[in-house]
């Protein structure tokens, strides 16, 4: 049986802009579900289950911004805010709401192709590493990277798959520096090297939900440079050699 189609919600409201989208994505095996207004996205969401949402911000009767929100809520769905705004702080805003992406208007069809490969490759269960990794703890926090599964305190915690996926590459090298390039490429893709936003704003994401605010830091972070995640609670802290007298 051949799996089903891939399905994305566009809301949008300019019509030239879902016919580009609409007709490019059928003709490649996709399947399309148009909110032209924004009123119905949610329920679009939650009756359809679409992989992937491609949110205007701009729409004639609702705020992108606020839908953006609405739709992250407690639901996995990959979202891509697609919008003529090109200021740095919409950028952020939006990814601080919950967008895995933000591409700006006017688009190519190649660049829009390439970003929505990319998010389902994060929001699709990854392929198991070559052996079995154990649960890691990190103080309150247990990862089972097999399971896909984060607890705090024994609680399940929610994660948006691009959060997951930058959680896997940091607890892979627990003390390990990696650098916003690196994670940019793992998490994001080829081309988003110097996107470092994303990374700032993943991760300040991850703190909110992982770190206790008194507590330790689970995530440290490298001015200028990167991450580096804590060591799990099993393993001894790295020691410095002793020089010899």
């Amino acid at each position: 049986m051949a799996d089903d189609p891939t399905l994305v919600l566009v809301v949008e409201d300019d019509r030239n802009i879902i016919d580009l989208v609409q007709a490019n994505l059928l003709v490649r095996g996709f399947e399309v579900v148009v909110s032209r207004t924004g009123q119905d996205a949610v329920e679009l969401v939650d009756a359809r289950q679409p992989d992937v949402v491609l949110l205007d911000l701009m729409l004639p009767n609702a705020d992108g911004f606020d839908l953006c929100r609405e739709i992250r809520a407690d639901r996995s769905v990959g979202i891509i805010v697609v919008s003529a705004r090109r200021g740095e702080q919409d950028k952020v805003r939006a990814l601080n709401l919950g967008a895995d992406d933000y591409l700006t208007k006017p688009f190519g069809i190649d660049e829009l192709l390439a970003r929505i490969t990319a998010l389902l490759r994060r929001s699709r269960p990854a392929l198991p590493p070559p052996e079995p990794v154990p649960p890691l703890s990190f103080g309150s926090i247990t990862v089972d990277l097999d399971a896909q599964l984060v607890t705090k305190e024994g609680a399940p915690v929610h994660l948006t798959p691009t959060e997951f996926a930058l959680l896997r590459e940091l607890v892979l090298a627990p003390g390990k520096l990696l650098t916003h390039a690196a994670l940019l490429r793992k998490v994001w893709g080829q081309g988003y090297e110097t996107a470092t936003e994303y990374t700032r704003t993943y991760v300040r994401r991850l703190r909110a939900k992982l770190e206790d605010p008194d507590g330790p830091a689970l995530i440290v972070t490298e001015p200028r440079a990167g991450y580096r995640m804590a060591l799990p609670n099993d393993r001894p802290p790295p020691t410095e050699p002793i020089p010899s007298s």
